[in-house]
């Protein structure tokens, strides 16, 4: 709904007085100053109460602001309660990214007080994502632990349904027998040390079993990705990542992607994105999207121009394509993409033709060095 008909919709044109129940007179003026304006000042003080209003009116160009500002506040301390707040009003942009925000920062999330007072459903769906980014998987069993400790009383039966979410074959041995076993929740579940007696045998007993909960790692919290490029005689499809906790390759070669070099590569919300390049005289527009959860690739929308040798990088949540050379002649044209809404947008030239150059962010402006 636009600012100019939020009001238009009343009935009663001479009515001087309207009674509208649940909404403060605070948020009411700010929802009027919006409908004469058409800019409404969010702050970390009434974003709550001013998304729930914009929410109740249907004003989606309020709920689009709180929900930016919202994204924009995430931490450790407010995440949880963001996420939780975007399954009372529908903003499918910041769940995600809330959600996303959570597993990723999940080792300083569990020490704050939002933590504690998520449901067992919550946590257990927490704990069972490959992507829950844990350094050291006994991290996971203690805050299994003290989540249930806030409330012994009524949630130490729990154990048993968050202990098999724990992969505690990530852990050592010691570190089941000396903590783990003797925990007194632990202990005097007899599931749970049913459990524990058969993890010995689980993991002995030959290849693992990935399917497993105790068994199946975690994606690593780093890793260092290698895809297409020059390989002996001309283009390859390879895909080769790197775990920097295991210290080993990993090959995710997809023989039914085209081959491609001279590419750009960029990463944002959990993909990676594979710009431009060439296959032998072609020169690619086409862009393509690798999901890190499920390995699998999708295209997306494709550039305003064919790039190879183009330069890409990332800023402020848009995927930025600049110069490179489509075929017949060398670029100073760039443009930009925005996942959310799959559209690429073509910005102002560069000042000089370029290609095959490097470029970065930095200070929130995007730099690119001097090839040509």
């Amino acid at each position: 709904m636009s600012h100019r008909a939020l009001f238009t919709n009343w009935s009663a044109s001479d009515q001087r007085v309207f009674d509208i129940p649940g909404l403060s007179p605070a948020m009411m003026q700010l929802i009027i100053e919006f409908a004469y304006t058409g800019s409404v000042c969010v702050t970390s003080d009434n974003v709550q109460e001013l998304l729930v209003a914009a929410d109740q009116f249907n004003i989606m160009d309020i709920v689009k602001a709180c929900c930016g500002f919202l994204e924009k506040e995430l931490s450790p301390e407010n995440c949880i309660g963001i996420w939780q707040l975007t399954k009372i009003i529908l903003c499918y942009g910041l769940e995600e990214k809330a959600y996303r925000y959570i597993t990723d920062h999940f080792e300083e999330v569990a020490s704050h007080e939002e933590f504690l007072e998520l449901s067992l459903q919550e946590l257990a769906d927490f704990l069972e994502k490959d992507e829950l980014n844990v350094k050291h998987e006994k991290t996971t069993f203690e805050a299994v632990v003290h989540w249930i400790n806030h409330r012994q009383g009524e949630r130490e039966e729990h154990i048993s349904v968050l202990l098999p979410k724990v992969r505690l074959s990530l852990t050592s041995v010691e570190y089941i027998i000396s903590c783990v076993m003797p925990n007194e929740l632990v202990r005097n579940n007899a599931h749970c040390m049913q459990e524990l007696r058969g993890l010995a045998q689980i993991t002995e007993s030959g290849p693992p079993d990935f399917f497993n909960p105790y068994i199946c790692p975690r994606l690593p919290p780093a890793i260092l990705l290698a895809i297409g490029g020059w390989s002996g005689d001309g283009p390859t499809n390879g895909i080769e990542a790197y775990d920097v906790r295991a210290n080993h390759w990993h090959n995710f070669t997809d023989n039914s992607e085209h081959p491609r070099s001279f590419h750009g590569i960029a990463y944002l919300n959990g993909s990676v994105y594979c710009v431009g390049g060439l296959y032998r005289l072609e020169h690619f527009n086409s862009v393509r999207r690798w999901d890190l959860s499920t390995y699998t690739w999708h295209e997306v929308a494709p550039m305003y121009c064919r790039r190879g040798f183009v330069s890409v990088t990332v800023l402020d949540g848009w995927i930025y394509a600049l110069g490179g050379f489509d075929g017949h002649t060398i670029l100073d044209t760039a443009e930009r993409y925005r996942p959310e809404t799959n559209q690429w947008s073509l910005i102002p030239p560069m000042n000089e033709r370029r290609s095959d150059a490097d470029c970065t962010t930095l200070n929130n402006k995007v730099g690119e060095t001097e090839e040509h």
